[in-house]
C-alpha cells in the first residue's frame, strides 16, 4: 500500500466515522433528539453531510489514483529528443522516450500542506468523536409519564425549555431549571412536576448541545417569558446545578433562591444574598458526599443540605443508570420523594420572601 493510498483510506474511515456517530445517537436516542435544543440536531446533520461530502472526495481520489496506476506508459512523439547513444553502444531503430519531470513543488509548501491536511482530518475525528459522545441519556416511561397535561399542570414546550404551569392559580414564585450534561430534558419531568401541583411555576431548559455552560445566561429567557412571576430560584442537577450558581452568583437582585441537586457552585458565594438548598445522594459515584462536604464553604451560611440516603446521582432525574455512578441502595420512588420534598421546602422559602 503506497503512502497516498493510505491517507486515502483513513480518510475514508474518518468518513465513515462522522456518519456512524449520527446514525449510533438517532437509533440509540432517537426520540429524545426533537426535544432537546436544536443544536444538537444541527450537529447531527453537520457530522453526516460532513461524512458523506469526506466520502465522496475520498471516492473520487481512489478512482484517479486506480486510473492512474492502470493507465498504458505515454506514447513518444516526435517531437521527443533522441537521446544519444554511450560510446561503444549499437545504435538503435527506434527512439527511447525520454521523460519529462513536471515541475517541483517546494518542500516547504508540501509540509505545510500535508500538515493542514492532517490536522483538518484530525479535527473531523473529534467532530465524529464529540457528535457521539453528546448522545442524550433518554428520559424513561416514567419520566415521559409526567410530561401528560392534566388537570392540575399544563405542560408547554417550545424550541427552549419545557414548562409545567398550574391551573388552578396563576403562580407567583418560578424555578428555572437546567439539567445535568446530556441529559434528556424530558428526564427532568418526574422531579419537577410534583413542584408545580404545589402551585409553582417550573422551567426545565433546553439546553445547547445538551451541557448548560454552553450558554450560561439561558435561565433570564425563561424569567423574561413568565412577567407575572414575582420571585425566581434558579437550580439544576450536576453540571446543571453548576451553570445555576453562576448565574445566581451573578444576579443575586433579580434571582431569590438557588437549588442545587447533586451539584455545587464554581466558585465562592458565600456573601450572594440568596436562599439555598442543596440535596445530594449518600452513594452518589459522581458529585460525591465528599465534593458537597467541600461545596459548604462556598455557600451561604444559612444553605440547607439535604443527603438523601440510598440516593445515586442518577436519581435526580429518570434516564436510567449512568456509568460511574454509585449503586443505590433505596428505590428510586422513596429516593425521589425526599429529593421533591427538599425542593419544595426552598421554594416555599422564596415565596415566603
Amino acid at each position: 500500500m503506497t503512502r497516498r493510498t493510505a491517507w486515502l483510506t483513513l480518510r475514508a474511515l474518518v468518513g465513515l466515522a462522522l456518519l456512524a456517530a449520527p446514525a449510533w445517537v438517532l437509533a440509540t436516542a432517537g426520540g429524545a433528539v426533537p426535544h432537546q435544543h436544536w443544536t444538537l440536531g444541527a450537529l447531527l446533520a453537520v457530522s453526516a453531510l460532513t461524512g458523506v461530502a469526506l466520502l465522496a472526495t475520498t471516492a473520487l481520489a481512489l478512482l484517479r489514483e486506480r486510473r492512474r496506476a492502470t493507465a498504458p506508459p505515454p506514447t513518444p512523439s516526435a517531437d521527443d529528443p533522441v537521446p544519444s547513444a554511450a560510446p561503444g553502444a549499437a545504435p538503435s531503430s527506434r527512439a527511447e522516450p525520454v521523460a519529462r519531470p513536471g515541475p517541483a513543488r517546494p518542500r516547504g509548501r508540501r509540509v505545510l500542506r500535508a500538515t493542514g491536511a492532517g490536522v483538518g482530518l484530525a479535527l473531523l475525528a473529534v467532530l465524529a468523536a464529540a457528535t457521539a459522545w453528546l448522545r442524550p441519556f433518554p428520559a424513561t416511561d416514567a419520566a415521559l409519564d409526567a410530561l401528560r397535561g392534566d388537570d392540575a399542570v399544563e405542560v408547554r414546550e417550545s424550541a427552549g425549555w419545557y414548562a409545567f404551569v398550574p391551573r388552578d392559580a396563576e403562580p407567583t414564585t418560578g424555578l428555572v431549571y437546567s439539567p445535568g450534561a446530556r441529559v434528556d430534558v424530558r428526564a427532568t419531568a418526574a422531579v419537577l412536576r410534583p413542584l408545580a401541583e404545589e402551585g409553582y411555576l417550573v422551567v426545565a431548559l433546553k439546553e445547547p448541545l445538551g451541557i448548560a455552560l454552553t450558554s450560561p445566561g439561558q435561565s433570564a429567557s425563561a424569567m423574561a417569558a413568565f412577567d407575572g412571576v414575582e420571585r425566581w430560584a434558579v437550580g439544576g442537577h450536576s453540571l446543571g446545578g453548576v451553570a445555576a450558581s453562576s448565574f445566581a452568583a451573578a444576579r443575586d437582585d433579580e434571582v431569590d433562591g438557588l437549588l442545587l441537586h447533586a451539584s455545587y457552585p464554581l466558585g465562592d458565594m458565600s456573601d450572594a444574598d440568596l436562599v439555598v438548598a442543596s440535596a445530594s445522594g449518600s452513594e452518589d459515584g459522581l458529585t460525591t458526599p465528599a465534593d458537597v462536604d467541600a461545596s459548604r464553604a462556598d455557600l451561604p451560611a444559612a444553605t440547607t443540605f439535604t443527603e438523601v440516603d440510598g440516593a445515586v446521582h442518577a436519581f435526580f432525574a429518570d434516564y436510567g443508570p449512568q456509568p460511574g455512578d454509585g449503586t443505590p441502595t433505596v428505590p428510586r420512588e422513596r429516593a425521589q420523594a425526599e429529593i421533591v420534598a427538599a425542593s419544595t421546602a426552598l421554594l416555599d422559602e422564596v415565596a415566603a420572601g
